[in-house]
């Protein structure tokens, strides 16, 4: 059978995983990702064959991976978090019918339940969850996803929040919030989520562009209901606790 995995594998650390992804990645031939991915699971599973790209490869990758699965082997295609969440099951399912291989997806956790776990509840009630990457979706077209999230008062999760090249991103989306929401909105920065050097920080929607924020921060901005319970981030669902 010629087939292909799709393995999301959170935050790439081992406890971090499903069992599902872990179980997938001990029964492939072949792993193929992106370098960082490849690197971060290599020593759980050493006796595999790895490939890897470099960012921007991400159709290179894919197509790798789908001749090698052509060829009979049994391949996972990686990607960080949920693979179909920013992720590559998309390419691979557009692609797969080209060289007639079977595919499955294997959810794995996304920054969004990672973080939020780490801050405490900021995403209870409804959220949504944007990048803020430009290299797929036209700029316009994020500020627009924003402003009307940000109407909608929901709770909002940002990937991808800053590089050297959009280093101004966070402060216009801060400043369009700001627009709909108080300045004292609680909002949360978890950094390095899983990996080494992991840390977060609860501050509030107007210091939140002071803050250092890179490509490896994950943005929780809350909605009016958003509260700091016992020094965590907590969005209430609505429950009456009276007794």
């Amino acid at each position: 059978m010629k087939k292909i995995y799709v393995v999301g594998i959170g935050a790439g650390n081992y406890d971090g995983m499903t069992v599902g992804a872990v179980r997938t990645l001990e029964k492939v031939d072949v792993i193929v990702g992106y370098t960082v991915y490849i690197d971060l699971i290599k020593p759980f599973f050493a006796t595999k064959t790895f490939i890897s790209t470099p960012m921007m490869k991400e159709t290179e990758r894919c197509r790798i991976a789908l001749e090698k699965a052509a060829e009979g082997k049994t391949v996972a295609m990686i990607c960080s978090g949920d693979a179909g969440i920013y992720g590559m099951a998309s390419p691979i399912l557009e692609l797969a019918e080209e060289y007639g291989v079977e595919t499955e997806i294997i959810a794995g956790v996304t920054a969004a339940s990672s973080g939020a776990a780490l801050l405490g509840s900021p995403i209870t009630c409804d959220f949504a969850v944007i990048s803020l990457s430009d290299l797929l979706t036209p700029y316009e077209t994020i500020i627009n996803r924003v402003e009307n999230i940000a109407k909608a008062d929901m709770c909002m999760v940002i990937y991808n929040p800053s590089s050297r090249k959009r280093s101004d991103y966070m402060q216009r989306v801060c400043e369009i919030i700001l627009k709909y929401r108080s300045s004292n909105t609680v909002c949360g920065i978890c950094r390095n989520i899983g990996r080494e050097g992991q840390d977060y920080e609860i501050t509030t929607l107007s210091e939140l562009t002071t803050k250092e924020i890179d490509m490896f921060t994950t943005v929780f901005i809350g909605n009016s209901t958003t509260k700091v319970v016992n020094g965590r981030m907590v969005t209430p669902r609505g429950y009456s606790y009276e007794k």
